[in-house]
């Protein structure tokens, strides 16, 4: 995918803020249109714009309280911009009516950080909640559901068990069958790794990347995880202060020249991010934009 990028820099040089203008897609799933989001303030998100692919599993990335999960929420409607609008399959999520968020919902799936099981259901009747709250299915053709999505995550022999009694990789599988019963055409996950050791988190994208090949769903991923998202990704998003660095093919990203794509994707001490985030987003709001002169940005393919 072309992308057309351009990188802002504040009168400050050594603290340059990128923003990005990507070509669309043939045939976004989602498409994210000037999207900016303020707590008070502090603004967490300023004016993104980007395309996600259908059917594939695209990821944005960024360092620790960037805004990855705030964008996410705002995506799916649990929270919503000062600016700019999101479309899904081409319906828009921002300004409309509460019952057609709802029916735009129905579209997703979602696997959050810690599973979000209830505590007191064993795993069955915690993957079986959807088809229970949200459709008039039989007894029989819930079971039958559940069945399959657990088979698919390989947990049938544990159906019986609470979530208290598994382990956080078990809890991120039910999780992940839960999102899966309503058939989503767009499946969002996370920070899926958080909490699981080195091992665990490839067995889990194995597993993201078997549930993408038996579904064709398009996966949204977010995450910091540079290792997992290379094995899973099609397509990588940079956050970083507040503003898109950059969306783009996995090896567009790989081979960017952009300095801090290439320290976050490196994991190097050697760029623009700096050990202190707050340090970083305070000194975004003191350069305020003034002076700023664009200059192109080289993503090398």
């Amino acid at each position: 995918m072309a992308l057309e990028q351009t990188w802002s820099e504040p009168s400050n040089p050594t603290l340059p803020t990128p923003t990005v203008q990507p070509a669309s897609p043939s045939d976004p799933v989602i498409s994210i249109q000037g999207v900016t989001k303020r707590f008070g303030r502090h603004t967490v998100l300023e004016d993104i714009t980007f395309d996600v692919p259908r059917g594939k599993t695209s990821a944005v990335l960024g360092p620790s309280g960037t805004g990855k999960s705030v964008l996410l929420k705002t995506i799916i409607g649990l929270l919503q911009p000062e600016a700019g609008q999101i479309y899904i399959d081409g319906d828009p999520m921002v300004g409309v009516r509460e019952k057609e968020v709802l029916r735009i919902r129905r579209k997703i799936g979602v696997l959050f950080q810690d599973g979000a099981l209830f505590g007191s259901m064993n795993l069955f009747d915690n993957i079986a909640f959807p088809l229970v709250e949200h459709t008039k299915k039989t007894d029989r053709e819930i079971r039958a559901i559940v069945l399959a999505k657990a088979e698919l995550v390989g947990l049938v022999s544990h159906l019986h068990k609470l979530p208290g009694e598994v382990s956080g990789g078990m809890k991120k599988r039910a999780g992940l069958a839960r999102a899966l019963v309503l058939e989503p055409q767009i499946l969002f996950f996370d920070e899926p790794d958080s909490g699981l050791d080195p091992v665990r988190v490839a067995y889990l994208d194995d597993l993201v990347n078997t549930v993408h090949e038996e579904t064709g769903a398009t996966f949204f991923i977010i995450t910091h995880n540079i290792e997992s998202v290379m094995r899973v990704a099609h397509y990588l998003g940079l956050l970083f202060r507040s503003k898109l660095v950059a969306f783009a093919s996995k090896e567009e990203m790989s081979t960017s020249r952009v300095p801090v794509i290439r320290q976050f994707l490196s994991g190097s001490a050697e760029g623009p991010i700096s050990m202190d985030e707050m340090a970083d987003a305070e000194a975004v709001d003191e350069a305020g934009g003034e002076g700023e002169s664009a200059r192109g940005v080289e993503v090398a393919t």
